[in-house]
């Protein structure tokens, strides 16, 4: 899986048999002691990420690109976005530590919070404090990846695919957030930071998520934002977004990562 020049070193490799930490001298990114490679996607961390934290937000991400875990991507187009607009992952200990990151003005990042890393959620039924990792892995994916391989499909300005769909989910196109959002709407986010891009690439997590079974047991914890929070209430209520969502040219996860990447040859 890694390709690394000869200057890098190993750090700590864990006990992991697909990923190797090795210490970081990426320019632009000196506060990340180390990093892990998915693919060709480096995911940085600093001193105080725990290493099993690092290893697994690997581990999620492996299993978003190769979900049939046959050791090959599942999508080559979308890796090869990804690589194209430089995309990366930050771990934190501290929100502080993003001041400390100068990275190349054409790359696409995404952070992710060593408490926010959850892998115990995924042997524990899928309860208590959830795995954001599941969703700001998903996030630089989307982001970097599916919006810019399929622009008229996956892109985050009005009128492709997925935004159109956003906007039913929303009950109206809505360029900034609304004072109140229509009775009939089920995606209601409304953190008025975030702009049109920005939601839609939190409607392709809430959406891909739900489908994935991931959401199931969180109905209290997310309705104010997103009501669809299982497959059958998906495809019921949101046709829309689930055909692009099971339409199998755009290879997307069939399966919710657990942390565990095993490829085996098929």
């Amino acid at each position: 899986m890694s390709d690394f020049s000869k200057e890098n070193s190993i750090s700590e490799s864990g006990n992991d048999p697909n990923f190797m930490i090795v210490s970081n001298h990426d320019k632009g990114f000196s506060a990340f002691n180390r990093k892990v490679d998915v693919f060709g996607i480096p995911i940085y961390a600093v001193y105080n990420v725990k290493d099993d934290r690092l290893l697994h937000a690997a581990n999620v991400m492996a299993q978003y690109l190769d979900n049939d875990e046959d050791g090959k991507v599942d999508n080559p187009s979308v890796l090869d976005a990804m690589k194209d607009n430089h995309a990366f992952m930050i771990m934190w200990e501290s929100p502080d530590d993003l001041n400390d990151m100068d990275e190349p003005e054409d790359a696409i990042g995404q952070d992710l919070g060593n408490d926010e890393t959850m892998p115990k959620w995924h042997t524990n039924g899928h309860r208590g404090r959830f795995d954001a990792s599941l969703e700001e892995v998903w996030h630089i994916i989307s982001h970097a990846g599916y919006a810019s391989a399929y622009p008229e499909v996956f892109g985050e300005t009005p009128g492709t695919l997925l935004t159109n769909a956003m906007d039913q989910a929303r009950g109206g196109q809505f360029l900034t957030i609304p004072p109140h959002y229509p009775e009939n709407a089920w995606y209601t986010y409304d953190d008025d930071t975030c702009d049109y891009s920005c939601m839609a690439t939190e409607y392709f997590y809430w959406a891909i998520t739900s489908l994935l079974g991931a959401q199931e047991n969180r109905k209290g914890e997310v309705s104010d934002e997103w009501q669809l929070y299982t497959p059958a209430l998906l495809k019921e209520k949101d046709s829309a977004v689930y055909r692009l969502l099971t339409t199998p040219e755009y290879n997307l996860p069939q399966t919710l990562p657990n942390g565990v990447y095993r490829p085996v040859s098929k």
